[in-house]
């Protein structure tokens, strides 16, 4: 009898130390919304209390010099999960341009037109001409969960096999409808999903995308009243609790995936959508940050956990790009990335040190033309060691300067170089247009 236990013990180890070897690794993707690269304690914020990011930043592959290509949410959210720039892509703003009849006439003659309802559905269909994580991930058998932010309609356009997001504009699906409960309501759906997938001996892929620390800026008063008396402005109080808000939700996420010993063959990624910089006046962006040309709208810490695989590190030099973020997750799950993606594994050092440049596109927010991003294109940045320059477009910023900022030395780009550096002006502009001439 005991040798028979025995002998079931093990070949119950045997089975679960197979399954271990050949399953491929489970993914947890974080955004943040509308989130400072500098609102995060373990990046030096004086009063933003983060926890339980910062204990992640800890454990990961931290590149603080992180970017998104573009500094609105929609475009940026579409770079995330298909690993193309905006201009590949093609969602180059959050809204459609107004039907042909209506041009020229105010939004409230025509948002709620029939018209315009069906312009919505014919710009959906970006995403069914692009590659997607979630689909490329179901070549491995993986499941997949939406939750958060979400413009691109039913969650299954995208190739979730589950999700929170219907998607019906009739029924205020425009950016994520029931999607945008996540986190603000509970963790429920999230973590139902892991427990089935794990129930099923599934591989899972979680796209996490609160509406958080996004307005309304409505934090619970037990976070807001350790924020109050910080600072004279009430908004930005408001502000910063919804990051700690937010954090909070974040420790829910990884001590669920610890509760069901998930977190030793699970990939975290850590990325923001855009940035924000808060108005002192009121709960909404001041210049320089969400929609800008500037880091503050484009500047993000990007973190890779994976224990056991992925060694920690804190790296405040190497430039990392959203476009990296799906090459580097098909790779760790031993998938190629399409012919289109231009990013590179964030995992593979040789990669990192051929890197002499990270690029970007700042879009206007509604959508200029249906097809042809050039028309919604308002500038575009290239990022080379310490220089960051930016060169606008004469037909959507005919007034607009050419700016080049010295990062290192300048790192809230107050002081522009352009005028006395006209060769390295040059030299980046030939970069930039090697990349994209946005023409």
């Amino acid at each position: 009898m005991r040798r028979f236990s025995a002998l079931v013990c093990l070949l119950v180890l045997c089975v679960t130390v197979s399954r271990a070897i050949g399953q491929p690794p489970n993914i947890v993707l974080i955004i943040s919304d509308d989130q400072s690269w500098t609102d995060y304690s373990f990046m030096g914020h004086e009063h933003i209390q983060t926890p339980h990011i910062d204990k992640l930043a800890s454990q990961s592959l931290t590149f603080t010099r992180g970017y998104v290509p573009d500094s609105l949410c929609r475009p940026s959210l579409m770079t995330i999960i298909t690993g193309l720039y905006p201009h590949q892509h093609k969602v180059v703003g959050n809204d459609p341009p107004p039907p042909a009849q209506f041009k020229g006439q105010p939004k409230g003659k025509w948002r709620s037109s029939k018209a315009y309802l069906q312009q919505r559905l014919e710009y959906l269909k970006h995403i069914d001409n692009v590659a997607t994580l979630p689909k490329l991930l179901k070549q491995k058998g993986y499941v997949s969960h939406q939750s958060g932010k979400w413009w691109e309609g039913h969650y299954s356009r995208g190739g979730f096999t589950h999700g929170m997001t219907h998607g019906d504009r009739t029924r205020g699906g425009r950016h994520g409808d029931l999607g945008l409960r996540i986190g603000r309501d509970g963790m429920k759906p999230v973590f139902d999903f892991i427990d089935e997938a794990q129930q099923n001996d599934k591989p899972f892929f979680v796209w996490y995308a609160p509406f958080l620390p996004h307005t309304p800026h409505n934090p619970p008063k037990r976070l807001l009243d350790k924020y109050r008396d910080k600072t004279p402005h009430l908004p930005i109080a408001k502000y910063w609790a919804m990051c700690d808000w937010f954090d909070e939700t974040v420790g829910q996420l990884m001590g669920h995936l610890d509760k069901r010993k998930l977190s030793d063959n699970t990939i975290v990624v850590y990325v923001t959508d855009n940035g924000w910089i808060n108005s002192e006046k009121a709960s909404r962006y001041a210049p320089r940050s969400k929609r800008s040309q500037y880091d503050g709208g484009t500047r993000t810490p990007i973190m890779i956990r994976w224990p056991n695989k992925v060694a920690p590190k804190m790296d405040r030099t190497t430039l990392a790009n959203a476009i990296d973020l799906a090459p580097t997750l098909l790779a760790a799950c031993g998938l190629a990335p399409t012919k289109d993606m231009e990013g590179i594994n964030l995992l593979d050092k040789a990669a990192l040190a051929k890197r002499d440049a990270i690029f970007g596109e700042i879009l206007e927010h509604d959508i200029q033309h249906m097809t042809d991003p050039v028309p919604s294109l308002r500038y575009r940045w290239v990022i080379e060691g310490r220089w960051k320059l930016i060169v606008p477009t004469k037909h959507r910023v005919p007034d607009g300067k050419v700016e080049l900022y010295d990062l290192q030395d300048d790192p809230h780009e107050t002081k522009n170089l352009a005028d006395s550096r006209g060769d390295d002006v040059k030299r980046l502009t030939r970069k930039l247009d090697a990349w994209w001439p946005g023409k």
